[in-house]
């Protein structure tokens, strides 16, 4: 092992706070993995979650993995050093099970590489025996496993607080009888609801390349997987158990005050794939917020829909009140109003975001947003009224039904933001800049908009461009976007199904080689990416139970297709 790749993660440690290690010997050894870097990875709450959750499992040891920074990955390619875990520095194949947190679909890439920098056999039908179980869970492959699914021996679909200890229970008991990995495998499929083994499910295909059935190879398996779901969040608290001064955000303690949404926005898979919506009690959350002030840091509200928590005013008085500050992601336009954000002022927060996610009142009725052109006017002079200096407004491009006289709406409704905005900030040097940040709209399963295609990248990168061009004038306007080339993958790999991990092999094995690979792989990515479905057809995700009925998605999606 490289001297100063062992320096490097002990001084990574020495940084941290809340980390454990257990001394390896009879334990179950997990090391859970995080497909992209250590920085972004130590963000994700759910992913300190699961490390923690794994950890107070008495006959279990947890320790983290990430894919290495640019600058060390050569060591790991072209050396005979394998992967290995920052807590022990042990191999990747050490471990028992080797468990990936993915949220993202942009990260499944990392996945192909931290395999094969541990010297793990990609392909989980020519796997050995002695090799590590590879399971995965999160929200993207909750939503739809499929493109992975040559790659993964299991996946745990749905939220992890009560699948994951019951889980380790068989796992656990599973080892003791001795069982081999094909009959663990099928035990777990069998008793574990919320568990997905693909190679238990078979995928049939009609000659016109839809899927004409998905079925288990074994009757006594059951025929739809029903993803779990924790019907009271107040009996546990979800809140960050890593810290480290090194962090992007290292002033935060992240604590989870809700899950699930109520709004039903057509394109938010988020709020469809967390219903119902959940709200922690001031109770349960304030020791969390006690813990994180005793280390002083300020306190991050974290959720599906932060601001519709009830008592949301209650819950940042309760942290003011013992010298806290404050910090919370995205608004609802609708639910600010005076008394929130002179919480927000006293809080000193500075910067925050709302999301219209369309110009006009037209499309944002086809995306059931909720709010109008009055809302938004509404909520931005409130925040700069009260010395917000910076506003961050979200809007996305390519959604269904999408004329130019909506990329028009966009940039006059910031226009007229502008100018209001500097007429109420006039000569008090309060507000500072709004930054438009513009991305495109990817169909998600599990949604209203699952049969709809994505929007063509050309077209998207010239509508971009053309809201860039007509706001460069404006001094206190900052427009920021995606990429829309990159907006095709990820929608390839949320749309996909199996046949999909030939193309991500493939771009895999040309390290990163995108046009090589869809040229290599005999599928044609644009099936699952720009083609409309039709309500009729089987999907690849429709073998899950997400708990939401597909004539309701049906209803919804034909009520947004007629503008309702």
């Amino acid at each position: 092992m490289s001297w100063k790749l062992k320096k490097k993660y002990n001084d990574v440690l020495a940084d941290e706070e809340g980390y454990q290690k257990k001394i390896w010997g009879e334990l179950l050894k997990v090391c859970l993995a995080y497909p992209n870097y250590y920085r972004t990875g130590m963000l994700n709450l759910g992913f300190q979650t699961v490390y923690s959750l794994i950890n107070s499992q008495t006959s279990f040891l947890c320790e983290r993995a990430f894919l290495p920074d640019p600058e060390d990955e050569t060591a790991f390619v072209s050396s005979s050093i394998p992967l290995f875990s920052l807590e022990s520095q042990k191999p990747l194949t050490e471990f028992d099970i080797i468990a990936f947190s993915i949220p993202f679909e942009n990260d499944y890439p990392g996945i192909l590489k931290m395999l094969s920098m541990g010297g793990i056999t990609l392909s989980a039908g020519e796997r050995r025996e002695t090799e590590p179980l590879i399971i995965g869970g999160g929200v993207s492959v909750t939503l739809n496993p499929e493109p992975l699914a040559d790659f993964f021996d299991l996946f745990l679909l749905g939220e992890a607080e009560e699948l994951l200890p019951e889980f380790l229970h068989v796992i656990e008991s599973s080892c003791r009888l001795g069982l081999n990995r094909n009959d663990l495998l099928f035990r777990v499929q069998k008793e574990v609801t919320g568990a997905y083994v693909p190679k238990y499910y078979s995928v049939y295909y009609n000659a016109d390349h839809l899927i004409e059935d998905i079925r288990p190879v074994d009757a006594s398996l059951p025929a739809k997987i029903k993803t779990r779901h924790i019907s009271d969040i107040n009996t546990f608290t979800t809140e960050q158990c890593i810290s480290a001064p090194s962090h992007e955000f290292k002033e935060l303690f992240l604590t989870e005050v809700s899950r699930g949404c109520r709004r039903g926005c057509r394109f938010c898979a988020a709020g469809f794939l967390y219903r119902p919506a959940r709200f922690r009690s001031l109770e349960t959350l304030e020791p969390s917020f006690i813990r994180g002030m005793e280390g002083g840091k300020k306190i991050g509200l974290l959720g599906t829909a932060v601001s519709d928590h009830p008592d949301l005013p209650s819950l940042c008085r309760c942290i003011m009140d013992n010298n806290g500050e404050v910090a919370l992601g995205s608004f609802r336009l609708d639910r600010l109003d005076t008394e929130l954000v002179s919480l927000l002022q006293k809080s000193r927060v500075e910067t925050v975001s709302l999301a219209p996610e369309a110009g006009s009142q037209r499309l944002r009725d086809v995306i059931h947003k909720g709010i109008t052109e009055e809302d938004i006017f509404q909520a931005v002079e409130l925040l700069i009224d009260h010395g917000i200096a910076n506003v961050r407004l979200y809007f996305m491009v390519g959604l269904p039904t999408e004329t130019e006289a909506d990329i028009d709406a966009i940039m006059d409704m910031i226009k007229k933001i502008t100018h209001r905005v500097m007429k109420i900030s006039a000569g008090r040097k309060r507000f500072k800049r709004i930054t438009l940040s513009i991305n495109q709209f990817i169909p998600k399963p599990a949604t209203p908009f699952q049969w709809l295609p994505l929007e063509d990248i050309n077209a998207v990168r010239k509508r971009m461009r053309r809201i860039e061009n007509a706001l460069r004038k404006e001094p206190s306007v900052k427009v920021i976007h995606d990429l829309p080339k990159w907006n095709y993958i990820q929608a390839l790999l949320s749309l996909g199904d199996r046949r999909v991990s030939g193309i991500l092999l493939s771009a895999h094995t040309n390290k990163g080689n995108w046009p090589k690979a869809f040229k290599e792989v005999n599928v044609n990515a644009d099936f699952y990416v720009y083609r409309r479905k039709d309500i009729d057809e089987i999907l690849p995700w429709d073998f899950i139970d997400h708990g939401i009925d597909k004539q309701y998605l049906i209803n919804e999606y034909r009520k947004a297709m007629a503008g309702h």
